[in-house]
């Protein structure tokens, strides 16, 4: 039996009737800032080139997929083989100049070719529709997401829906004679309150941003 195979049979036994309480406590949600904290330790070795140390954090990371792939499974929605099915075909999918016979000549070429190739898959899948926040970059780290959030909001010159509890009136007072410390030591004391609360800030601010953004599209949706 292979390596993974062992890591499938381990999560699965870990997640059973007989397995620990804590795993068979955990959910998807759960689990989000272990892989936000597994990443950043990933991405410490790979800025410090350090292989051996780098060999234990993937492994970290891969029980992250292995963890959640598990959870679906048992829930009735994937498994982890579906999961590296569909990355592998889209590999192949994506380097036509391997897989096939298109010729590209160098990287700049590849991914250029990539990013048409992605275009083309999101224009073949589900309809995204014209929401306001369609472009938005990836939702790690919340707080960069939560940032460009608001940077849309403000470029599209949108009022702040009173559904969110956020009063510009407020934003403004606080950004006044804001600077670098004193910002540093305002989300260190919310971070601090969060730890005390037993509240993870990541995905607070993760899914606060969701709700804001939601609002707006659900009004703009009203409004068309």
């Amino acid at each position: 039996m292979s390596s993974i195979e062992d890591l499938k049979q381990t999560m699965a036994r870990l997640r059973g009737p007989d397995g620990c309480p804590w795993d068979r406590e955990q959910d998807h949600r759960s689990l989000a800032r272990c892989l936000v904290e597994e990443c950043a330790e990933l991405l410490e070795t790979i800025d410090r080139l350090d292989m051996e140390h780098m060999k234990e954090e993937l492994g970290d990371v891969l029980l992250q997929v292995v963890f959640h792939a598990q959870m679906a499974e048992e829930a009735g929605y994937f498994d982890f083989e579906t999961v590296a099915t569909e990355i592998n075909r889209k590999l192949v999918r994506r380097h036509p100049h391997v897989f096939g016979d298109m010729n590209l000549g160098d990287s700049e070429a590849v991914l250029d070719q990539w990013e048409k190739i992605k275009d083309g898959e999101k224009k073949a899948g589900p309809d995204q529709g014209n929401g306001l926040f369609k472009e938005l970059p990836p939702v790690l780290p919340s707080l960069l997401y939560a940032y460009n959030v608001v940077k849309q909001i403000e470029k599209k010159a949108l009022a702040l829906p009173p559904s969110v509890e956020v009063e510009n009136k407020k934003i403004e007072a606080l950004a006044e004679g804001l600077d670098e410390e004193r910002a540093g030591a305002l989300l260190f004391e919310v971070a601090a309150a969060c730890r005390r609360k037993g509240i993870d800030p990541e995905s607070a601010l993760r899914r606060f941003a969701h709700k804001v953004m939601r609002e707006f599209e659900s009004e703009a949706a009203a409004d068309r």
